[in-house]
């Protein structure tokens, strides 16, 4: 028996996507069973090889590994790699290989985005990225497509990295002092791979929406203690962060927060509580990722290259 033809989906694909249809995919894909996951971790220093996989019926199964070795930016290389396979639903074959970048983009941009659709006020016009790296990039594809009228402030600590971002994008600037960004934004978005906080609680106001990245590991956080406090904690899934991110994890542990504090996951969407309360509230969102989210992004590539 022969194996039937698969797709290889390159980064070309890229100009048959839109970061507001992919919005609309994962909330489709909230709509289904909940899915099935599971994710390994194995270390070496500071490198580090995620796999991850899902399956959600009905719509696929996917099996996604990367490798993150954050010294490759001294050798110029991408700092996180891998591949990701996508199989069918129905009788397990494989369907696509999808470009690894391309799905991670617009799985961790799309994902912040579909959050701050939700969580964010409507009228928000100025948008802090903190990092300018390849996801602070991405964010700004992304959000640039959700809040089109929003100004963009960039932050780095490397400032000439946050220039040249900043050249690329028009009505986006550069950030001096991240203090005096953080209260001018109404959104803030930060993809930073810090292990201690950089984002401090004592900068937020009234009515912001936050989005945290960077952390994918028990060691990692962007957001201080008073952060956490001062915000209505929301998460893309409680399986994928909770335990495992040190976002969460660690003031957990420490009696800072608890589990409850989350107010809500994507799962919790149809019921209404992954909302926004009032327009004075912060709301603070966890992008934790997760191979369900792959496997929804995929399909959505898969569906949206098919035409």
């Amino acid at each position: 028996m022969t194996q039937t033809p698969f797709q290889i989906i390159g980064p070309d694909a890229e100009a048959k996507l839109d970061w507001l249809k992919l919005g609309a995919a994962l909330e489709a894909g909230h709509m289904l069973p909940r899915a099935e996951i599971s994710d390994s971790f194995l270390y070496r220093g500071k490198d580090t090889l995620l796999n991850r996989a899902a399956w959600i019926d009905e719509l696929g199964l996917l099996v996604k590994s990367a490798t993150i070795f954050p010294e490759n930016a001294a050798q110029n290389l991408p700092a996180v790699n891998g591949g990701a396979a996508l199989y069918s639903d129905k009788n397990g074959l494989l369907e696509a290989l999808v470009d690894f970048h391309l799905l991670t983009k617009y799985k961790t941009a799309g994902d912040s985005l579909f959050a701050a659709m939700k969580l964010a006020r409507p009228e928000s016009k100025t948008i802090l990225i903190v990092g300018a790296g390849t996801v602070g990039r991405s964010l700004r594809a992304a959000y640039g497509a959700g809040f089109p009228e929003a100004r963009f402030l960039i932050w780095n600590r490397n400032k000439s990295r946050a220039e040249a971002l900043a050249r690329d994008f028009s009505n986006t600037d550069v950030a001096e002092s991240l203090a005096d960004a953080v209260q001018q934004a109404d959104i803030v978005t930060c993809a930073t791979m810090v292990t201690e906080p950089i984002l401090q609680g004592e900068w937020l106001k009234a009515g912001q929406h936050i989005d945290l990245i960077g952390a994918y590991r028990p060691d990692m956080r962007e957001a201080d203690d008073a952060a956490l406090k001062k915000a209505r904690i929301f998460v893309d899934s409680r399986a994928t962060t909770i335990e495992h991110i040190g976002e969460l994890k660690r003031p957990i542990a420490t009696g800072v927060i608890t589990a409850d504090d989350v107010v809500a996951d994507y799962y919790d969407i149809a019921s209404g509580t992954f909302a926004r309360g009032n327009d004075t509230e912060i709301t603070l969102f966890k992008n934790g990722g997760g191979a369900h989210l792959d496997l929804m992004t995929a399909a959505y590539i898969r569906d949206a290259v098919k035409g």
